[in-house]
């Protein structure tokens, strides 16, 4: 009792730590199955038009796995390294993609989520614990790993979602308010024969040429009129 619990409780907190980002669409759960068995998890797709997913398995407490990867809705299905066609199946429609594991054993225990990438942002989906019955674990012991999971992922993910936040507020660096002027004056010189210039009144050419303000510079952009005669 005290175990399920526990499970509940730290269903809880991936559920907050995942609903406080701004690019999560996620739920939790827990699904427990026997040995040997097939199970499908279900992972719900609130992006549209998705451009890449992919499934991830944690285990040991601190290591995260990619399991395999599909472009678009209907694309063909690709799997890392570990994990083969035979025993994983991931497949797709326009509201969810599903990853289907057959005759499952001990090894297959973790936390499973997706990850939608779409204009430049990496979207968590559900994240799925997965228990397979029968397994001989001390209590205690599956209550600490659990624990250190839960923390883990919540940081990992966390890290993932800051990286594509950066990632699209670099793009939007050069804008308007980071383009300073400089104003060049042009005077020409006059031919041979002329008026002195101090008989006439001097034409300037201006040229106008935008320069990235340089980062973290505390001067304000402003013109300057630099005035050159042309030879």
């Amino acid at each position: 009792m005290v175990t399920v619990q526990h499970r509940m409780w730290s269903l809880a907190i991936i559920t907050v730590f995942l609903l406080c980002s701004r690019s999560c669409f996620c739920e939790s759960k827990t699904v427990e199955v026997q040995s040997g068995e097939n199970v499908t998890l279900l992972c719900s797709d609130f992006t549209k038009n998705r451009q890449q997913t992919d499934w991830f398995r944690m285990v040991n407490s601190s290591k995260v796995s990619c399991i395999s990867s599909m472009f678009g809705v209907d694309g063909d299905p690709s799997f890392c390294d570990g994990f083969d066609g035979g025993k994983f199946n991931m497949s797709s429609n326009s509201s969810s993609v599903s990853l289907k594991i057959s005759g499952v054993d001990e090894s297959d225990s973790g936390l499973y989520f997706c990850g939608f990438y779409r204009n430049r942002h990496t979207v968590i989906g559900d994240v799925t614990q997965l228990i397979i019955k029968g397994e001989d674990n001390d209590s205690n012991a599956e209550e600490q790993g659990s624990s250190h999971m839960v923390v883990v992922l919540a940081v990992k993910i966390r890290k993932l979602l800051t990286a594509a936040r950066k990632e699209q507020e670099n793009t939007k660096n050069l804008d308007s308010n980071d383009l300073n002027y400089a104003a060049l004056s042009f005077n020409q010189k006059p031919k041979k024969g002329g008026r002195s210039p101090s008989d006439r009144e001097l034409q300037p050419h201006v040229l106008y040429a935008p320069t990235r303000k340089a980062e973290g510079s505390s001067f304000r952009a402003g013109r300057r009129r630099i005035n050159l005669s042309v030879n």
